[in-house]
């Protein structure tokens, strides 16, 4: 009798918006319709349902005793750090004879960059036949969540370096729309002092949300304020066959063991200026307010989790 494979969970961080929930959703169910040999299930840590406890017992119900679980972020921040393993090893607490193992997030991967790309191509008007703005002239402003973790905030500078490289762009500079220098005026600013007179702002985001649409309205502020300058804003990801393929590719990392995680700047292992405290510290989990059984397993589990990498 041949082994099922492992099942697909997906682990998203929530928002509330629900147009930005209901794509997590579509996306979720548009892979279970791809991989119809597949379980596949979604939830969220925080802020939308389902939540990902909720998720998890979806998969139990239907028979699942092995599942990969898939953060699907683009950056390695607290919550694909710390917060996902703790809610999946609370999970395995509550659902005896259950084993997982975990992906990484997406990073900038090279299909990704491909779709930023593309999001900057429709930008600068190269849709409908018509020829895009020669790219020498534009300065790209990619814009990022934003972290308390400093490893993260590097991942998008990664991420706009490489998109960087080899595209013709006048440059790529970096900004975050919370928790983090420089914020979306402060990179707009950035941008003109080295030079720029047209540029393109791209969030560093896959779906739609509260902080995509404060980019949009931070730039337009700007903008305005600042009428010399040409601002134009591009889209975030969306779920492209681009996005559905690498969050297979990091399922079937972790299926067969194949997993890179990066340790090297991590602040729970490495003393970095300024977050030294940080280092060998507990991981807790998020705690869904639409989890019905959060407040009987929180006090069980506090300092009960490890940085996992």
């Amino acid at each position: 009798m041949t082994t099922p494979p492992p099942a697909l969970l997906i682990a998203g961080h929530g928002t509330r918006d629900e147009a930005g929930a209901e794509a997590f959703r579509d996306f979720v169910r548009e892979l279970g319709a791809r991989h119809p040999e597949l379980p596949v299930a979604g939830g969220f840590i925080e802020l939308s349902p389902p939540p990902l406890g909720d998720a998890v017992a979806e998969l139990v119900e239907r028979g699942v005793r092995r599942f990969a679980a898939v953060p699907l972020m683009l950056v390695s921040a607290g919550h694909a750090k710390g917060d996902i393993p703790a809610a999946l090893s609370r999970e395995k607490e509550r659902h005896p004879g259950i084993s997982y193992t975990y992906g990484r997030p997406l990073g900038p991967h090279p299909a990704l960059l491909n779709v930023l790309e593309r999001r900057l191509d429709e930008a600068l008007g190269a849709t409908g036949g018509r020829t895009p703005m020669d790219r020498a002239d534009v300065t790209v402003l990619l814009v990022g969540r934003g972290s308390t973790d400093p490893d993260a905030n590097a991942e998008v500078y990664k991420a706009a370096r490489l998109l960087w490289e080899g595209r013709g762009y006048a440059g790529v500079e970096t900004a975050f729309v919370s928790l983090a220098a420089p914020d979306v005026p402060s990179g707009l600013d950035r941008c003109v002092a080295l030079g720029a007179r047209r540029i393109v702002v791209l969030p560093y985001f896959l779906f739609t949300g509260i902080l995509p649409d404060r980019v949009r309205q931070q730039t337009e502020g700007w903008a305005a304020a600042h009428p010399e300058v040409e601002v134009r804003s591009a889209e975030v990801i969306g779920p492209e066959p681009e996005l559905l393929d690498l969050v297979m590719e990091r399922y079937e990392e972790a299926v067969k063991g194949d997993l890179r995680m990066n340790c090297d700047s991590c602040v729970y292992r490495i003393a970095l200026p300024g977050f030294e405290d940080k280092v060998g510290l507990p991981q807790q989990p998020h705690f869904h307010p639409d989890d019905d059984g959060h407040h009987h397993h929180q006090g069980h589990h506090q300092g009960a989790h490890t940085h996992a990498h």
